[in-house]
């Protein structure tokens, strides 16, 4: 019987002393840190989109103040460009303050912005009563004064010219003997910067003719023969003139007596306030 010696590869105490196959002693470590930093880095990715909707959320509740500050912008525009229409250029209302007060024979100075509305209501008063007695004038030294009239009223100054003078009964052509008072008339209408309205007008008794089938027809080439002369052989602008007729149906007195009839046969010229 062969006793053998058991070979152990370690000191008395059994351990082996070869080299064993060891791991790293850091890898428990390592890969401990490696799953834990995934799980940081997740978490971390976690709270970066947290603060992106955060931010989002800000950004989107602050939204409305980029509409709100174009809002104020456009309406401060809006605002200078009214102010800036609005303010009166003082130098141009003093030329046409002279202008106005040449034609009307009136002395008119500058003012100053403080007294621009009752130097204004002044200066048209005074215009009137101006043109007012300058026609007068016409009138009187024409011994027209039974046929010829003024009138003044929310319109402005109307002048009634009886069909007397100026046309012959029934026609629309207007008489030699009233073309110099007409064309006086228009001398001073030349100079207004006022529209002018020309209205014809007729009694209530029927006309039935080949010209003038109707007081229509009558009234109304009464008022153009009228506005014609005026236009064409004393310059008035045409721009300014209007002609109308209104036959029968604008009297200014009655229709039941002659002379109630001959006061409606008539040309009025409006010089429109």
């Amino acid at each position: 019987m062969s006793f053998r010696r058991k070979t152990y590869d370690g000191d008395i105490f059994g351990r082996s002393t070869g080299t064993a196959e060891r791991g790293n002693t850091f890898d428990f470590a390592g890969k401990t840190d490696k799953y834990a930093s995934t799980k940081r880095t997740a978490g971390n990715g976690r709270n970066l989109r947290n603060q992106e909707d955060l931010f989002q959320e800000e950004a989107d509740k602050d939204r409305y103040l980029i509409t709100y500050s174009d809002l104020i912008t456009l309406l401060l525009g809006l605002f200078i460009i009214l102010y800036a229409i609005s303010n009166v250029d003082l130098t141009k209302y003093s030329k046409m303050s002279s202008a106005m007060g040449n034609i009307f024979g009136t002395n008119v100075k500058a003012i100053n912005n403080d007294a621009f509305n009752s130097a204004n209501l002044k200066v048209v008063a005074s215009g009137i009563e101006d043109l007012k007695t300058r026609l007068n004038d016409v009138i009187v030294r024409h011994n027209y004064a039974k046929s010829v009239s003024l009138e003044e009223n929310e319109r402005g100054i109307t002048i009634h010219i009886l069909e007397n003078i100026l046309f012959p009964s029934g026609k629309a052509d207007i008489n030699k003997t009233s073309q110099l008072v007409l064309g006086e008339l228009a001398s001073i209408l030349h100079q207004l910067p006022n529209d002018i309205r020309v209205e014809g007008h007729t009694d209530n008794i029927p006309i039935n003719s080949d010209l003038y089938p109707s007081n229509w027809h009558l009234s109304v080439a009464r008022a153009l023969n009228t506005a014609y002369f005026l236009i064409d052989g004393h310059k008035l602008i045409p721009e300014k003139v209007t002609v109308v007729g209104y036959a029968e149906y604008k009297p200014i007195a009655e229709n039941t007596t002659p002379e109630g009839r001959a006061k409606n046969r008539r040309v009025d010229i409006v010089i429109i306030k």
